[in-house]
């Protein structure tokens, strides 16, 4: 199983990646730090004194049509791309109430301290999505707005650079014999050039050789916690323990915008 073209859009436009807005009849593109809630709506986190405050300012235009264009960023050198995802909707500016729990939703993915200032130096608008697009190998899937927003974000895809450095550095001979055993190679040297929720992409053959294919988990991956309970079995390593919850946690609250 792999990710579905919903999927992975939820995922590239998740917030982690940098993005790109484009305007309706209006010049650009413009750079924008972005982030999308748990119903898939896309927050734009806008300073606003900017190009991109002025074109979407109300006092202008009550509505503006924007589209979010996110460019996967593989996480290493040969590693193949998910693809780059569109998605459009009609901007609108948030303030008091809705601002606020925007600003929480946007915390989620990137607490950036600039979300102290929601208000002052900067202005979150929110769009939700009307049409969503993927184009990955040279093909454009068209994803339905109800499909997209029912989907989820890979849980992995923040990490991901992460967890394959730590299979290549830590675990890097345990990792082959596995890989070798499963695809049943003698000569080559597999290794491991995406990792999701739903398992990993594998590359082999001879330097520049561009064979890849997929080997999926027992079950998709829910929580990134989860990920070495289900990889130290496959790679014959002692499974770790379970943490033991604290009996007296500490809250760390989360700053909110004034």
């Amino acid at each position: 199983m792999a990710p579905t073209p919903a999927e992975l859009i939820r995922t590239l436009v998740a917030g982690r990646l940098p993005g790109l807005v484009h305007l309706a009849h209006r010049p650009g593109p413009f750079h924008v730090r972005h982030a999308t809630d748990v119903e898939g709506r896309v927050l734009l986190l806008v300073p606003v004194f900017s190009d991109l405050a002025a074109e979407l300012d109300p006092g202008v235009a009550r509505d503006v049509a924007v589209v979010l264009d996110v460019l996967d960023l593989p996480p290493a050198a040969g590693a193949p791309s998910a693809g780059r995802a569109w998605v459009s909707g009609w901007a609108v500016p948030l303030d008091g109430e809705s601002a606020r729990r925007a600003a929480v939703d946007f915390a989620a993915v990137d607490p950036t301290g600039d979300l102290l200032d929601v208000g002052s130096r900067f202005r979150l608008h929110r769009f939700e999505v009307v049409e969503a697009r993927l184009e990955t190998a040279g093909v454009v899937h068209r994803v339905d707005p109800g499909e997209y927003a029912a989907a989820e974000p890979d849980p992995l895809h923040a990490d991901e650079a992460a967890l394959l450095a730590d299979l290549a550095n830590r675990h890097g001979p345990e990792t082959v014999a596995y890989l070798r055993g499963r695809l049943r190679l003698t000569g080559d040297e597999p290794r491991v050039v995406r990792l999701d929720r739903y398992g990993l992409v594998v590359a082999y053959g001879r330097p520049g050789d561009r064979r890849r294919t997929r080997l999926p988990f027992p079950h998709p991956v829910t929580d990134p916690a989860d990920l070495p309970h289900l990889l130290h079995p496959l790679l014959h390593l002692p499974t770790p323990p379970t943490p033991t919850p604290d009996p007296h946690p500490r809250s760390h609250p989360r700053p909110l915008p004034r």
